[in-house]
Parts: C-alpha cells; sequence; structure tokens
C-alpha cells in the first residue's frame, strides 16, 4: 500500500499513523491556520474538487479519468483515503507505471470550498522498453524465458511482448499485443503470433506448432469468460526410432482452425493453498468449421472446493473430466486427445502413462475422469511459522480416474460403464512447497493401486511441479 502524504493540511485531529504520516513529520503552524483546518477535518463531509495526476509523459489522460473518476464521489476524509487507495491500485494494475503516490491536500484558489480537498496523484511511468529473464516451472518441467516488452505503446495501456522460452520438453517463441478496454481492465484482446517446438517423450512424439490467436476476455456477473480464435499448422515428427506404427501414422503436417469458450468462477483466498472457496472451470473447442484438417467438439471441466478444518488445515476435492468427439467421420489426432497420470495428477503412475498404448507408446484418450481427496496440514510443530515455515504443507491424498477411447453408437449408459471399469487411483503423503503464487512444487510417496497391463508406475518416492494439480 502506498504512503498517503498530508502536506498543508498538518496538524491533523488524529494520529499520524492513521493518516499514514509519522507524527514527527508534521510542521508546527500558525495558531489561526491550525483552527482553519482543523474544521476542515471535523467536518464530516468534504467536497474532492479537483483530482490531478502528475508526471505524465505518453499517457492518454482519457484513459486514467475511468480509474479515478470515484475518488470525487467521496464523502468524508477516511472516505477520500480508501477511495483513494483503491485508484492508486487500479493504476499500477495497468502495468504502465512503476510508481504511484498519493498526496491529499486542502484546496486553494478562489474557488476553494472551507471542507474542499485536493487529490494528487503522482506516477512515474515505465520505461518505453523493458527486459525480463527469469525461469518458469510447467506441469513437470522447467525453462528459461527472455522477454522484451514495450509497455503503453499507444498511450492507454496497450502492451507488446515478445518471449523467447527454451526448456527441458519444450522450445518456444511469440510475439502478442494486449490492449484493455478503457474503464475495464478486465475486458481485453490479445493477439498472438506463436511458434511452439515440444517433445512428448511418453508418446515418443515431437511436435512443431506455428499458429496465430485472438482471444476476448470479459466478466459477465460473476464469470469470467475467454473467447478464442486459434489457427496453427501442426507438424508431427517421431522423437525415436523406436516409435510405435500408430505414432508413426500420426506424422506429417495438419491444420488446425478451432472456436474455444471458456467460463469459470474462482473465489479461492489462494490459487496454490487455497484454505477456502471455490474453482469451476469449463471449456468448450470447436475445431473444422472454420477450415483445417482436424474436425471435433471438446468439452471439458475442472471443479475444486475448498473447506478449512481445525488447527489450519484444509480438506480439499477436486474433480476433473472431459470427451472428445470426432466430427466428419475423421479420426481424432494424437494431438488433441486428453491425457492422464503423473504428478500433477493420478500421482504414483509415469507422466501421462494411462490409457491406451501402442508399444509403450501412449495414444491418449478421448474420454476422461479424476479425482482427489486431499488434506493439507502445517508442518509438523510449526518451524518457521509466520516466515518461510509457511511455504510448506504437509500433504495427504487419495487420487483415481480413468482414461479411454468411446464408442459414440453405444449410448452415454456405456461410456458410464466404460469409464468405470479398470479405474486407477492411488494414496500417499508428501510436502508441498509455494512458489510465489503460481506454481508449486510437491515430494510424495505414493502407492499406486488399481494398475492395468501396460501401466507405468511410480510406486515410492515421486517428484512433481507444476502449476495446475489434481
Amino acid at each position: 500500500m502506498g504512503t498517503v502524504h498530508a502536506r498543508s493540511m498538518d496538524p491533523l485531529p488524529m494520529h499520524g499513523r492513521d493518516m499514514g504520516v509519522h507524527p514527527d513529520d508534521m510542521i508546527e503552524m500558525q495558531e489561526a491556520e491550525h483552527e482553519t483546518k482543523q474544521e476542515v477535518l471535523e467536518n464530516k463531509d468534504v467536497v474532492v474538487q479537483h483530482v490531478n495526476i502528475e508526471g505524465l509523459g505518453r499517457t492518454k489522460e482519457d484513459l486514467l479519468g475511468y480509474e479515478i473518476s470515484e475518488v470525487f464521489d467521496a464523502k468524508n476524509l477516511i472516505d477520500v483515503m480508501k477511495k483513494s487507495h483503491i485508484a492508486r491500485q487500479k493504476l499500477l494494475r495497468l502495468g504502465i507505471f512503476k510508481e504511484v503516490e498519493v498526496v491529499i491536500d486542502t484546496s486553494d484558489g478562489a474557488d476553494a470550498l472551507p471542507n474542499g480537498l485536493d487529490v494528487t496523484f503522482e506516477v512515474t511511468e515505465m520505461k518505453r522498453l523493458t527486459g525480463s529473464y527469469n525461469t518458469m516451472v510447467g506441469n513437470n518441467e522447467g525453462s528459461m524465458v527472455l522477454g522484451v516488452k514495450l509497455p503503453n505503446v499507444f498511450g492507454r495501456a496497450e502492451k507488446l511482448t515478445f518471449q523467447f522460452s527454451y526448456g527441458t520438453k519444450e522450445t518456444s517463441y511469440g510475439l502478442s499485443f494486449f490492449k484493455p478496454q478503457p474503464g475495464n481492465f478486465e475486458r481485453n484482446l490479445t493477439l498472438n503470433l506463436y511458434k511452439v517446438t515440444g517433445q512428448f517423450p511418453w508418446s515418443s512424439l515431437k511436435e512443431t506448432d506455428r499458429g496465430v490467436s485472438t482471444e476476448l476476455n470479459f466478466p459477465l456477473w460473476r464469470t469470467n469468460h475467454t473467447l478464442k480464435w486459434e489457427g496453427v499448422w501442426r507438424e508431427l515428427g517421431c522423437l525415436a526410432r523406436s516409435a510405435s506404427f500408430a505414432v508413426r501414422e500420426e506424422s506429417g503436417h495438419t491444420l488446425k482452425s478451432a472456436l474455444s469458450h471458456t467460463m469459470s468462477i474462482d473465489n479461492r483466498n489462494s490459487a496454490i493453498f487455497p484454505k477456502k472457496g471455490a474453482l469451476l472451470r469449463i471449456n468448450q473447442e470447436l475445431a473444422g468449421y472454420t477450415g483445417g484438417d482436424a474436425s471435433f467438439l471438446k468439452e471439458d471441466f475442472e471443479l475444486q472446493v475448498n473447506r478449512r478444518l481445525v488447527w489450519d488445515s484444509v480438506l480439499s476435492a477436486s474433480l476433473w473430466g472431459g470427451c472428445l468427439l470426432p466430427i466428419g467421420g475423421r479420426p481424432s489426432s494424437i494431438a488433441d486427445r486428453f491425457y492422464l497420470g503423473g504428478p500433477t495428477s493420478v500421482r504414483g503412475f509415469g507422466m501421462y502413462s494411462i490409457g491406451p498404448q501402442s508399444e509403450g507408446d501412449y495414444l491418449g484418450g478421448e474420454a476422461y475422469w479424476a479425482g482427489g481427496l486431499h488434506l493439507y496440514t502445517p508442518l509438523p510443530f510449526r518451524p518457521g511459522r509466520g516466515g518461510f515455515g509457511d511455504l510448506f504443507r504437509t500433504h495427504f491424498f487419495l487420487n483415481a480416474g480413468n482414461l479411454c477411447n468411446l464408442n459414440y453408437g453405444e449410448g452415454p449408459r456405456a461410456h458410464l460403464q466404460k469409464l468405470a471399469e479398470c479405474i486407477r487411483w492411488s494414496y500417499g503423503a508428501g510436502i508441498v512447497l509455494r512458489l510465489g503464487n503460481i506454481a508449486r512444487l510437491e515430494l510424495n510417496y505414493c502407492i499406486p493401486m488399481g494398475v492395468q497391463s501396460g501401466d507405468r508406475i511410480c510406486d515410492g518416492v515421486q517428484f512433481g511441479a507444476g502449476i495446475r494439480f489434481l
């Protein structure tokens, strides 16, 4: 939270720390001036006469008017401070200012009212060109990321970004343009141009995607929505000479053009270690109607519910599921199917090593479900409480799931029966480490059960890293 300065309003009829100003910083005033300004502060009603923004360079003022407009609605001093802080957070959220400070002062000039206030936002704009270097954790993989960003390209919080990523299993580079709607930052448009090369050793497959996409994000009531169109040229090849015939048969070039929609409701207090709240995410993807070789309808969902228990422990339940329906008699591609298993989903099994396979290569499936029940507790005896120790949790889990292909002529009852057969499940315990608010590491001792022929298991210690866990 930024410091709120009160300059010509000192001394205040309240303690300095309540105003964000240290008492030692106050300046003694003349008796008459003291009485005048004391009247301003003691008056229950105040009027914000002017809101100024200092330090603007290339930023257009009309953009900021939406973010600071509520300050004019404040009716008393405390309300002015609260609304000024909210406006400061909105300005920082735009990603175009390095610093934003707030100054609240009594109004001056011929039109100044006895209870009038002026609010000034002192901003420091970001440089026209910034660079970044960092490491990123994906689902059981790591990568080095180099980026170049041009914030506030046209003066209304637009952002142009070039990013190069080199990882253990994936190399990519992309160019993206981000444009928010003035006054509604959550409603924004993103254009992407990218190339991604990935390796998938569980399928003896390598894939290179060259594509373009456009995304529209917007809130609607309590939900958030994403509409996306993607056109991608995919090149599939064999990762090893020992690749199965089924993988070799998939090799070649395909063109996918797909429309997708994602709806999410997330009221969790944290994405990594939530103590309460729930998440619901539903995604639909339709490919083929806007061109391309791939033609299918794909539906999947994610549900998570968290409940706080005694002794700062948390019970979490999650459920994933999805199905893929090929359209027009074309078979589904190995690049579009679902995969299951590994330290980020059904623990105790090898990475994506559940379901249909050929000669040791896992081909994915057209339908799946997975569920998890977890108990998170603080470390025994609470070492490092209130500090480093709070990054860790003890973890007890029970996971289950299944992945298969369906015969869509058999009907829903047969589909459910097939998904209920040969269920893989596992249980165990371990330690979880939070990495910021975007990723986490797990070290678990796993006991896999319900193992089927062809499944790869990890009976014992298993390490996992990622941003999305069952």
